[in-house]
């Protein structure tokens, strides 16, 4: 939110304000803000309102509680509103429009009711392009990650393949609540179904590297290292609610792998070993470039915002290898979440237009996601040496981002909420 000289909005009903901030805050949560940013970012607006509000934001739930600055500061809630809703999913177009309106209505450009109008409006469900645009997503990051996992091209078109299909019913999920509590493992037991056959009966595959790939979008890395951030900015009610999320979505992936796995060798499915090479190191960049512009469009951005968000992801990519390769994984994560978080907070502070357009997609190559699936698979194969040793790999990951993202913010404060 921009911090101009700003309208005073003291003689506008107080049940027109509230409604405003209400809806704000239920189209934020929806399009995937943390806890941290929702409630700095209400509170803000509440301010400029002439408004006292506060929030407890929380993965499934929002309570706020509202007093008219004109009564002083020591006037007790007039009105609390307790909010239920599922986990955001980031949608960084209607982010962005959301943070219009906002900026729009504490300028006094758009009317309290009118932006009111404007976000409730926003609740629409997505366009038969968006939908196609999500599925061809997948299917461009999947290949993407598995060309960086050092795939051959029949695991990488496989993976591909794959993950058009999860996107699909992802989809799927989103329209029909009982599909969307088994989403997850759907889609890794078609991945880890469509890999086995396809590497039994046509081409040799590394298995692992296909089911992993196919699912990395559906991986809660990004829940995770939202989750460590909101603990570390003592977020607890928050931050524990998505650790858990993240760790119920990572079993649900895993048991939809397992149960294939266990009856392809019921049933006597035998895997061959791959025979195709991996990938060259030189076919890596142009399948970065395809995989982040998939980002761009599983992200839901919007088409003037394709290059940023791939540029960020790339940002990310790069930095964290390169710093990566001379001083261990963990400092190059570090280095890459502090890029990020930096350049994050100084697109919002020039461009008036929210950070998460760089800082989102910016971290999603950075997050450990594989890791903690490799580790509760180890674990679920009581292999007990792998999995501690991908645990502890998995923890350092997360604090180097956390505290990169943390210290990107000290190195170039943010001006914006979002």
């Amino acid at each position: 939110m921009s911090m101009q000289e700003l309208p005073s909005f003291t003689t506008a009903a107080l049940n027109t304000r509230i409604a405003f901030l209400i809806e704000l805050t239920r189209r934020l949560h929806q399009y995937g803000t943390a806890a941290p940013r929702l409630e700095e970012a209400v509170s803000s607006a509440s301010l400029r309102l002439g408004l006292r509000a506060e929030v407890w934001s929380s993965p499934t739930a929002i309570i706020l509680s509202f007093a008219d600055q004109a009564q002083g500061d020591d006037a007790i809630a007039q009105v609390t509103q307790v909010i239920r809703m599922p986990p955001g999913d980031v949608n960084l177009s209607r982010l962005c429009e959301v943070d219009a309106i906002a900026d729009g209505v504490i300028e006094g450009r758009i009317g309290l009711e009118e932006g009111a109008r404007h976000l409730r409006h926003m609740s629409k469900p997505l366009t038969r392009a968006q939908q196609l645009g999500m599925v061809f997503g997948f299917a461009l990051s999947v290949f993407g990650f598995a060309v960086l996992m050092r795939g051959s091209w029949a695991d990488a078109l496989t993976a591909a393949l794959l993950g058009g299909m999860i996107g699909a019913v992802m989809l799927l999920a989103a329209r029909h609540p009982r599909v969307a509590l088994a989403g997850e493992a759907l889609s890794a037991l078609l991945a880890a179904l469509g890999a086995s056959l396809v590497s039994a009966w046509l081409v040799p595959l590394r298995v692992n590297v296909v089911v992993l790939s196919a699912l990395i979008v559906l991986v809660p890395g990004m829940m995770l290292t939202a989750a460590v951030r909101e603990l570390s900015a003592q977020h607890l009610a928050s931050g524990v609610s998505r650790l858990f999320g993240a760790l119920a979505s990572m079993l649900k992936l895993i048991f939809g792998a397992m149960v294939v796995f266990a009856a392809s060798s019921w049933f006597g499915l035998k895997l061959p070993l791959p025979t195709m090479p991996p990938l060259p190191a030189w076919v890596q960049w142009p399948s970065l470039v395809l995989g982040t512009f998939g980002f761009a469009l599983v992200f839901l951005a919007a088409r003037r915002d394709w290059l940023l968000v791939a540029l960020s992801a790339m940002l990310g990519y790069v930095v964290a290898r390169e710093a990566g390769a001379q001083f261990g994984p963990a400092f190059g994560v570090f280095t890459g979440g502090l890029v990020l978080g930096a350049a994050g907070n100084l697109y919002a502070r020039f461009a008036h237009r929210p950070g998460s357009l760089v800082r989102e997609p910016g971290i999603i190559l950075l997050v450990p996601g594989s890791v903690g699936y490799q580790t509760l698979t180890y674990l679920a194969q009581r292999n007990v040496h792998s999995g501690t040793e991908t645990a502890i790999l998995l923890v350092t990951l997360l604090v180097a981002l956390v505290a990169g993202l943390l210290f990107g913010d000290l190195l170039i404060a943010p001006r914006r909420s979002l």
